[in-house]
């Protein structure tokens, strides 16, 4: 097997986050149910996954990157012609010197016996389980079987952007899924921006027959003209003359549901907010919750207003005032 840092592509010094992502990369390109009549693209999955067993552990990567494993997670070992003839090592079989057996293939026996480096609970500290050993050899063992176990496929994300009065009254969306499916997904009334939608099964295909994984679908609820949205409120900033700041009076007001006529009281200053109870957003039920809040802003009139002029003048030389004496 080739070096798993080639094929998942990352250098050796990449991060947990790093292999992660590159193996849901390979994974997602290569998997056996996306490419059914592809065998090189199953025996590229194949070996991402056994790339992937072995830099995705932190424990087994430590062993690698220190030579004490293979590339298919193995124990390294010293090489036969490293062992000696004595007990508990490998012997060539066969006669004194050739050793070789039928057809000319030279082969060698195992001394499994007494304190043997192989012998489960021999007599050596640290022994080692040969059973293991070929079990892993031949297909078997824990990484064997983890990897024919069912896995459930990994869940994607998508965001998708509704408008405020689909918000409020539920639509429909088209999504465009990392797996490449596009569906239709229900924004049921009422829902507030940043919420998630589950969609169970529309995610990634599972391994060896396990369930696929879920779609998270976030809905982010579109900048509107002026209706800002504030959880369950909504706030609006409502332009206001000087006279009808000054004098007070009835005042038209946009919300989801048309116009309502407000009261402004006499002598409002800019930036007062007043609050239309009941005109913000339903909740999930249909039910209106929140409130319309209504920031004023005097607005003065365009173009030259001599007469107006000529009355602050006034003002400010018979009837002055100090709105900034608690900043100064």
């Amino acid at each position: 097997m080739r070096d798993p840092y080639t094929i998942l592509g990352v250098s050796k010094s990449a991060s947990a986050d790093e292999i992660k992502k590159a193996f849901r990369r390979l994974a997602k390109k290569y998997h056996p149910d996306q490419n059914k009549n592809d065998p090189k693209a199953q025996e590229k999955f194949a070996e991402a996954s056994a790339a992937n067993e072995i830099l995705g552990d932190e424990k087994k990567r430590g062993q690698f990157d220190r030579g004490e494993i293979d590339a298919e997670g193995k124990p390294k070992g010293p090489s036969f012609e490293g062992f000696g003839a004595g007990p508990g090592g490998f012997r060539r079989g066969g006669g004194g010197g050739g050793g070789t057996g039928a057809g000319g293939f030279e082969h060698f026996e195992f001394d499994m016996g007494g304190a043997g480096p192989f012998n489960r609970g021999g007599g050596r500290p640290g022994g080692f389980d040969a059973s293991d050993l070929f079990s892993d050899l031949f297909g078997g063992g824990r990484a064997g079987a983890r990897a024919r176990a069912p896995q459930k496929g990994l869940d994607v994300n998508e965001t998708v952007t509704i408008s405020l009065n689909d918000a409020v009254a539920g639509s429909s969306a088209r999504v465009a899924l990392p797996n490449g499916k596009r569906l239709d997904v229900a924004i049921p009334p009422g829902i507030e921006d940043g919420k998630q939608i589950r969609l169970k099964g529309q995610g990634l295909p599972g391994q060896g027959g396990g369930p696929a994984g879920d779609a998270m679908i976030t809905v982010k609820i579109a900048k509107h003209p002026f209706f800002r949205v504030d959880g369950r409120d909504l706030r609006l900033d409502l332009p206001l003359t000087l006279y009808e700041a000054v004098l007070g009076g009835k005042v038209e007001v946009p919300t989801l549901a048309g116009k309502v006529e407000m009261s402004v009281p006499p002598g409002s200053n800019g930036g007062r907010t007043l609050r239309l109870r009941g005109k913000g957003l339903p909740s999930g039920e249909g039910k209106t919750v929140g409130d319309l809040l209504v920031t004023l802003r005097i607005v003065l009139p365009d173009g030259p207003t001599p007469d107006l002029e000529d009355l602050m003048k006034k003002w400010r030389d018979d009837q002055p005032y100090a709105p900034r004496k608690d900043l100064l």
